[in-house]
């Protein structure tokens, strides 16, 4: 009788264990951590064309038409006792030539004159003056090419530094006067060298340097303005350095490669825009190739899905005692971060419903490109509730499961985030600035369970090249 009674208190306990729901205290959420990334510094090479147009049409505009001696017609001018003179001299329109570093100035001068002879013994004059022969009137003007060559270069501060060469004079036509026939090219052909070196003079001293720092604030600050990438956050370029790489002109344009270092980062929130002053041009050292961060969303509730889909039905059964006990999964739920682990409900049927919790390490195995919850074990508090009401539920069977089922292929993911990025970066940032490059690999640095996601943090490599397609002088 006394053995009836205790099987029969064994079998009521064990009743009474069946119909309880298992129903343990929530676990205590951490903040998630969610440390920055050593941002590598990246290269950018940045080709500028400088629209040198407005250079060409203010010189053509600047440099005078039309030359003469002073006080032409009147007055003479007279070098030494023997000769005198009078002359005008008109150029035709500016011709420029780009070569490499150098700017080719030229144009056709088409120059009359008018002079006289005396005979002239010791400075003092023995004869009165010829009568007035000219030179480019009857037979029409005489002509001259004429030339400047102008180096330019561009200094640290951003400043297009132009130096003028005058070129030496070449006459098309001699000019020979009187009716002996006198060649008198050379006299007038120094008398014009003079002028141009006024001009000379006064294009370097107005124009000899154009300042462009401006206008690289201005793409500096473009540089540091976020810009927003599809379904991935906020791309900021963060410039670090400027340094040249090539200066040489073609097509009425001056092309500067221009080299960045940069530290791009794409954050979840839209970053504020760095203010800072654009920096002298240095010298550093070169690093191949675009390198950014990206840390992608994997949201808790389709990740709870994907594994609910895999592992809702599967069922386990357990021996207690002369009692076999049935255990079968209906849902996982990802719900966030204790100790940078994740934490999951796990919801059942059986021989007991209810939930509990467990803990798990996510793991990124690159290979496959896969991630996995690894180290899944009960949570402290559902492991203390199991103990008391239902510790055959406390089995390595089901943490095992779980582990094997909480897989998740990140192939797709890593292949939209490429997608989406090289589709940002081909694009216009600003007027006249526009993005060409393309993300060559992408792989995964990092998993950080938050609060209501898992951010899974991509390093991707690749080339990038802003085009400033335009860049005005407006001098």
């Amino acid at each position: 009788m006394k053995h009836i009674l205790i099987l029969f208190f064994f079998l009521l306990q064990a009743a009474i264990a069946w119909q309880q729901p298992i129903t343990p205290a929530t676990p205590v959420l951490s903040l998630p951590e969610y440390p920055a990334a050593a941002i590598p510094e990246s290269e950018l090479n940045i080709p500028v064309q400088v629209d040198l147009a407005p250079f060409f049409a203010l010189a053509n505009k600047k440099v005078d038409t039309l030359f003469t001696s002073p006080k032409f017609p009147n007055e003479w001018v007279q070098e030494g006792c023997d000769t005198r003179y009078k002359y005008s001299f008109r150029r035709g329109p500016l011709q420029f030539s780009l070569n490499n570093t150098t700017l080719d100035i030229s144009f056709t001068g088409y120059y009359k004159i008018i002079g006289s002879t005396r005979a002239c013994v010791n400075g003092k004059a023995l004869t009165p003056w010829t009568p007035a022969c000219q030179c480019g009137f009857d037979e029409g003007e005489r002509k001259v090419k004429v030339g400047f060559s102008v180096a330019i270069s561009l200094l640290t501060n951003y400043t297009i530094k132009m130096q003028v060469t005058r070129k030496e004079p070449e006459p098309v036509d001699k000019c020979t006067v009187c009716f002996w026939g006198q060649d008198i090219t050379s006299v007038i052909m120094n008398a014009l060298k003079k002028e141009l070196d006024v001009s000379k003079a006064d294009l370097e001293k107005n124009y000899g340097r154009i300042d462009l720092k401006p206008r690289f604030q201005t793409l500096w600050n473009q540089l540091n303005t976020p810009y927003n990438i599809n379904n991935m956050g906020w791309l900021q370029i963060n410039p670090q350095k400027v340094r040249i790489n090539s200066i040489r002109t073609a097509n009425n344009q001056l092309q500067i490669s221009v080299g960045l270092a940069a530290k791009p980062v794409v954050r979840f929130e839209r970053p504020a825009a760095a203010v800072a002053p654009v920096p002298h041009i240095s010298n550093f050292s070169r690093n191949r190739g675009f390198q950014v961060y990206a840390d992608l969303v994997m949201n808790y509730d389709s990740l709870s899905r994907i594994l609910t889909s895999q592992i809702s039905g599967r069922e386990f059964v357990f021996n207690k005692a002369f009692i076999k006990k049935k255990f079968i999964f209906q849902e996982c739920k990802l719900l966030g971060s204790q100790d940078n682990r994740l934490v999951m409900q796990v919801k059942f049927t059986g021989s007991n419903d209810g939930f509990f919790y467990v803990t798990g390490k996510p793991l990124y195995y690159a290979g496959a490109k896969t991630l996995q919850v690894a180290d899944v074990n009960f949570d402290i508090r559902s492991r203390d509730a199991l103990l008391k009401t239902a510790d055959w539920l406390f089995s390595k069977k089901i943490t095992s499961e779980i582990e094997k089922m909480a897989k998740y292929d990140l192939n797709a993911l890593l292949t939209t985030a490429k997608t989406n990025m090289n589709q940002q970066l081909n694009q216009q940032f600003m007027k006249g600035v526009r993005g060409s490059g393309s993300v060559q690999d992408i792989t995964v640095s990092g998993i950080f369970p938050q609060a209501g996601w898992l951010a899974v943090r991509a390093y991707c490599s690749g080339d990038f090249l802003l085009n400033v397609a335009e860049l005005d002088l407006d001098l």
